[in-house]
């Protein structure tokens, strides 16, 4: 086990390049199953769950070889197993995504109940019904076994919610079943957007890219592709807001600017300006961040949702951001019950932080933290602490970091480079 020892109150400031999008990355690494030829990637985040995917994927018989930091290919020529080991696959949410391509291929696909962060209840229902309308059965006892005697059929699918996992697992059986499949209320996150780039590399046609619906015409078998993964618009808005409340000036490059618009709304209306350089985005250093009111002068409301609202991925970072902003803003993370849970270490910091409910906290700014020890229960809560902590006085310590290490690349060394005083050590005994 390992902790980050900080000493905060530096400003972070200099140049941040973002690293590939970590939901992408995953979905894309599935995608390697639905062919027997191979997948060219760059820009691949080496992160935690990535590592964890790689070794799903060879333990189906994908060969992975790494040929630059961020550059891997995957060959599923010799894929020869239909089922997802239970042990790494209840390491990560992500696993999950295999049952689209596996039954997509091979008819058949028996996956263990996902693992993934602890922030409330995360349906499977999307994907088991996204399948069944495409022809297949599934069994449930303690695993998901899932079939198709016959292989799938194109077929009109209606999502109750537009899941992200759910429609990429859609995305990818429908690239692979001839025909023409429709898929209403589909999820339209940047990540989902660049798996059906891929996939049309790969030889599917996909119309309605962007957009929540989407049609598929598969194709009888898919071929290989060169990919660059998109940037990581999460890790972005978090690099954004440790500007901000460090006071630090930040030049994130090579951004997509159309992925960053509702992040750079919502962090603006808490008092965090930016603005761009071509595909650059700048954070100005030495912000007065000041919380802006709703017309009336009404508390103002930071509340995420499906695609292009605000990320429900954001919405612990967007807590830390608002602790050092003067006035009161109600944050309404209504997705997932338990994401804001964590916001009692920031309260033991010092911020000012009612939690109404599980879904709905109200921060009041702006409070002076102090260092503490705090453990990280999940990717985003660790990077908000880790916010905290960089802005706080005196030295915090945070446990756990393996879960932040699953969706920030080296994250400690990038720090340091803009100045932050961050180490991170052993906590095993002796």
């Amino acid at each position: 086990m390992e902790k980050f020892v900080i000493q905060g109150g530096a400003p972070l400031s200099g140049t941040v390049v973002p690293a590939g999008n970590k939901n992408g990355a995953l979905a894309i690494l599935a995608a390697s199953v639905l062919t027997d030829a191979e997948l060219a990637l760059t820009n691949v985040p080496r992160i935690r769950d990535v590592d964890a995917m790689l070794e799903i994927l060879e333990g189906l018989g994908v060969d992975v070889r790494w040929h630059g930091e961020n550059e891997l290919t995957l060959c599923g020529a010799d894929v020869d197993a239909s089922s997802v080991d239970p042990t790494l696959g209840e390491q990560i949410r992500a696993s999950f995504l295999l049952a689209g391509p596996l039954l997509a291929r091979f008819g058949r696909a028996e996956m263990p109940p996902p693992g993934g962060d602890f922030i409330g209840r995360r349906r499977l229902d999307p994907h088991i019904d996204a399948f069944e309308a495409l022809g297949a059965v599934c069994d449930h006892d303690r695993a998901f076994i899932l079939h198709a005697e016959h292989g799938l059929r194109a077929a009109d699918v209606f999502m109750d919610e537009p899941s992200v996992m759910a429609t990429e697992n859609v995305l990818m059986a429908a690239a692979l079943t001839p025909g023409t499949t429709v898929v209403h209320n589909a999820a339209c996150e940047p990540h989902v957007q660049d798996l059906a780039r891929l996939l049309v590399k790969m030889g599917a046609r996909i119309q309605g890219i962007g957009s929540n619906l989407l049609t598929v015409e598969g194709a009888e078998r898919l071929g290989g592709a060169a990919h660059e993964i998109a940037p990581d618009h999460i890790e972005i808005g978090s690099f954004m807001a440790l500007a901000g409340v460090t006071g630090g000036e930040l030049r994130i490059t090579d951004t997509i600017p159309d992925d960053l618009r509702m992040i750079c709304l919502v962090f603006d209306q808490l008092g965090l300006h930016s603005e761009f350089d071509g595909n650059d985005i700048l954070i100005p250093g030495g912000q007065r961040l000041v919380v802006k009111a709703d017309f009336g002068g009404y508390k103002r409301k930071v509340m995420d949702g499906p695609w292009p609202a605000f990320p429900a991925d954001l919405t612990s970072v967007a807590v830390a951001l608002a602790t050092q902003a003067e006035g009161s803003v109600l944050i309404h993370e209504w997705m997932f019950e338990s994401r804001l849970i964590f916001t009692d270490k920031l309260a033991t910091m010092g911020a000012d932080i009612v939690l109404c409910d599980p879904h709905r906290a109200i921060v009041t700014g702006p409070r002076r933290l102090h260092g503490e020890r705090l453990e990280s229960p999940d990717i985003r809560a660790g990077m908000a602490m880790l916010i905290a902590a960089l802005c706080a006085e005196g030295r915090s310590e945070i446990g756990n970091v393996s879960q932040i290490d699953r969706g920030y690349e080296r994250i400690d060394e990038r720090l340091r480079a803009l100045g932050a005083q961050i180490e991170r050590e052993s906590t095993a005994q002796p």
